[in-house]
Parts: C-alpha cells; structure tokens; sequence
C-alpha cells in the first residue's frame, strides 16, 4: 500500500509541475541552442519596439555606449552596442561610421576603439579586429590567429598595437602596412595554483563547451530532447480526452492512438536512458544565475582533464581589458579575478595590486586613468576612484569612501557601470546599464537620436539571452525574476527524478515478468 502511495506521489510530481514548467522549458531549450551558436545567428535581429520598455533604449541605457576617442578637434568616436558612431564634441550631431560591418547589430557591438600616433584607427569588437580604410571609408578586418573571435581592448605603447582576446594577447608593429602578428607571452601571477574558477566550469559543462563543438553539439541535442520530453508528455497528457471525444463522435481515433504510443514509448526511453545528460544540464544551469551564482561565485576547482578547461594558458578566458601607462610604464591587466599590473613588459610574473577595487564577476567595462596614479574602475559593482599607490578607493557616484567588497555577495550593485565618455570640454558621463547617461562632470547629454534609435535593434542572441536568465519575464514578476531560472531548475530536477523512478520500477517490473 505505502509503495502504490509513494508511485502515485512520483507521477503526481511528474505530471502537474511539468505542465507547469512545459511551456518555459521549451523557451530555455530553443534559447539555449541559439546561445551556443553566436555566429550563427548574428545576423538576425529583434525589433526593440516589440519588447518590454526596459529593452527600449532610453538616455543611452542598455550598454548603448561604452567609451569614445578622439579624432579631431570637434569630432569623436562614441561606441557600444550601437557600433560606432561619429559624433561632435557636444554629442548633439551622430553619422553613422558602420560601413564595413556585416549585417547583424552584433557584428556592431564594439568594446574598444583605438586612434593610434600614425594615425590608424581600429577597433575591436565581438567579432574581431578591425581597421578603418581611409580611401574605400570602411572598415576591413584583420585575420588574427585566436582560437576565440571577441576582442576586448587595445593599447598602443612604443610604436606597437596590443590586442587582447579573453585568453591571449597579440603585438605588431604599426609601421608595418601589413601588421605582423606576434604572440605576448604573459607569464602567471604569484601563486597561481593552476585551478579555476567553479563559475567557468559550470559554465562551460552546461553549454558543452567543454568538448569544443561537438559538446555543444551534444547539448543542442540534450535540448532538442526536452523538447520533445515536454511535447510528448503534453501529447500523453490531453490524448486520453481526444480519443474518448472521437470515440462518443464515432469518429476514427486510430491515429491519434499511435501518435500517443509512439509519443509515450519515446519519451520514457529518452527519459529513462538519457537521464544524466538531461540532469547535468539542469543543475549546471541552476548555479549560472542569482542567487546560487553567489554560492559559487568565488569557487575554484582543478581544472577537468581532457577538456577545453585543460589549458596550460593560465588566463584562459581571464582577460577582460587592459591598460597602459606611459608615465608609469605600466601595464593593467584587468581580469575577473581583479586587476594585475607588470612593470617589465611582461618579463616576469604578473603582481596584483594589493588594494583591489570592487568588481563584479562578469568582468571590467571601465578601465581609465584621469591623473598620474589616479584611476576610474567601473563594472556592474559601480564605478570606482581607486590610487592603488596610496591604496585609496571611493565610490565615484556617491562619493563615499567606506568601500567594501564581497565576492561571495551579489554580482550587480546599485549602479552598473557599463561606459564611461569624457570630451576635450571637460565634461564626463558615467553610462549605468539602466539609468543610462548620469553627468559626473557638465550638464546632461542630448537624448538619444532618432537615427540610432532606428539602427540599435536587439541581437537574437541577446533576446535569447533575456530569456534564457529569466530577465525577459521580469514585465511580469517584477525583482521576482531572479528566482525563476533556480525554481524552474529545482522544479525540472523534480520532474526528471520522479519521472526515472518510476521508469524504473516499471522497467524492473517488466524485466522480471520476462524471466
């Protein structure tokens, strides 16, 4: 009697949060295939006048601006999510300055912009480097020899363009009319211990990463198979009713029979079978968002043999930008471990600075020097004073100088910093990813034009993205949002171990009878 009772909880527990959570799982699995192919679906874009008002672009808020250079006395280079748009030092007139780009608001997305001494002018976006072409008046990329595509930042020091992807660094002298790649060696820091960060790893498991693109691959299929657990089992759910409405109607109902028994037989064995790859894939993706994120955030494991993750490179997918100071003849290295610096060009390990400023786990999008030893840090922790000689920090927007940080705390602070601008005017903007433009020093900046409002779509990628963390959902929970990918987990792990357990006490059940 108590084995029938706990059955009956099992299939209780299977079938009413499944239909619960069905529809939700189908967006998480088609999101999740297209956030493992980036390129592919890069040309695609998301009209912003469809979605929620927070995805609508409102005073240069979503990341729209990162950062702008100087080109001419009264003419600038603004750039962000937008691509890059030339402005005047007032930032009252924009032309488009995309020509050159392929289609696809992602090949726009820009993290730095760099004009060098002999008059060069690059930029490094998501999809690689790229240099403006003065006599065709566009850009043209460079072919790099990187395993990964994204550039994060540029520096020019003593004749020669550094290039920096989230795991390497690259140099070449800028005389040469055709730049001649060499590799930066950038030794370990003090104390590396060749581990990880537990982020990282789950993160990679969950995309199938971690076996390059054959794992992804496996995991496009681990989400074609909760796709069809949830049709199936929505089939199996409302086929009953179907055949006994034909049946009083005395009409045929054969068909509907066999796509139940095929839909059933199915989805018990893929269920049953393939149950570690479907669970793997759940809770890996539980820990990727707030609040477990916190619980791993600040976790390093060693790193998985045989995978992607065994890279003898210890800044694998560790760089985030990158800093250098003529005066000091300094480098800062910028990682999501905190800020390093070499003094020696690299000769030697690089040292951490002692006095680190707040930065979140999803890495530096401020890196700026203001005065000789006098520097603004911003991430979506906020944005940061910080003299890391006199060990000095303070809150840029608030001005208070009790600064605390706890990395085992939440990711986002109160203020995101996601860009800063400064002109010739001596006027500053902090960009926050979602108040937008906020003046440090000067009067507001001009509203966002209409002509850029009309070329900033949303990527595919980042509405699967909006999706895939919940945040899409946040018009209808409010600050809730942040529990749905956690409870939607622990409702699948639920729904799949129920779901085996009863398998396999039927498939036990079944295999004795045989005998």
């Amino acid at each position: 009697m108590k084995k029938n009772r706990f059955t009956k909880i099992l299939k209780w527990i299977h079938k009413w949060p499944g239909i619960v959570v069905s529809l939700l799982l189908v967006f998480w699995a088609i999101s999740g295939i297209v956030l493992n192919h980036r390129q592919t679906f890069s040309s695609i874009n998301i009209n912003r006048n469809i979605l929620a008002e927070e995805y609508q672009y409102n005073n240069w808020n979503n990341a729209a601006l990162k950062g702008n250079v100087q080109i001419g006395q009264d003419s600038m280079l603004v750039y962000g999510n937008i691509g890059i748009w030339l402005s005047n030092d007032d930032f009252s007139q924009f032309q488009d300055f995309n020509n050159g780009f392929p289609s696809g608001i992602d090949h726009r997305k820009t993290f730095d912009v760099l004009l060098t001494s002999n008059n060069r002018l690059f930029a490094a976006t998501l999809f690689g480097l790229y240099e403006y072409n003065l006599i065709d008046k566009m850009w043209k990329k460079h072919e790099l020899d990187l395993h990964e595509y994204k550039i994060v930042a540029l520096e020019e020091v003593k004749g020669e363009l550094f290039v920096m992807s989230r795991s390497s660094l690259i140099k070449a002298a800028l005389n040469d009319k055709v730049l001649e790649w060499e590799n930066v060696v950038v030794p370990a820091y003090k104390d590396y211990d060749g581990k990880i960060g537990l982020f990282r790893t789950l993160w990679v498991i969950h995309s199938g990463e971690i076996y390059g693109k054959v794992g992804k691959l496996v995991v496009d299929a681990v989400a074609l198979i909760f796709i069809f657990l949830v049709i199936s089992g929505l089939i199996y759910f409302f086929a009953p009713g179907i055949i006994k409405r034909k049946k009083r109607k005395g009409k045929d109902n054969q068909r509907i029979k066999k796509i139940n028994k095929f839909s059933i037989s199915w989805h018990n064995k893929l269920g049953g079978y393939l149950i570690v790859f479907l669970l793997i894939t759940t809770c890996t993706g539980m820990f990727l968002r707030p609040p477990l994120l916190i619980a791993i955030a600040s976790g390093r494991v060693d790193k998985l043999p045989f995978t992607t993750l065994d890279d003898p490179n210890p800044w694998n997918d560790r760089f985030r930008d990158m800093l250098y100071d003529e005066e000091a003849n300094r480098f800062f290295i910028g990682t999501v471990d905190g800020i390093y610096h070499s003094d020696d060009n690299f000769s030697s390990e690089l040292k951490m600075f002692p006095v680190q400023v707040p930065i979140s786990v999803m890495g530096i999008n401020v890196l700026k020097k203001l005065n000789s030893g006098d520097y603004l840090v911003g991430s979506f922790l906020g944005l940061y004073r910080w003299q890391p000689e006199r060990g000095l920090i303070w809150n840029q927007i608030t001005g208070s100088r009790d600064v605390s940080f706890n990395r085992n705390g939440p990711p986002l602070g109160e203020f995101m910093s996601s860009g800063l601008l400064m002109n010739t005017k001596g006027s500053a903007y902090h960009i926050d990813y979602n108040i937008g433009s906020l003046p440090i020093i000067g009067n507001a900046m001009p509203p966002m034009p209409t002509e850029i409002l009309s070329a900033a779509p949303m990527s595919l990628w980042n509405f699967s993205l909006e999706v895939h963390t919940g945040r899409f959902f946040k018009f209808l929970f409010g600050d809730f949002y942040i529990l749905i990918v956690p409870l939607l987990g622990l409702l699948t792990f639920s729904i799949l171990i129920s779901g085996f357990i009863v398998w396999l006490k039927l498939l036990i059940r079944r295999t004795k009878r045989a005998k």
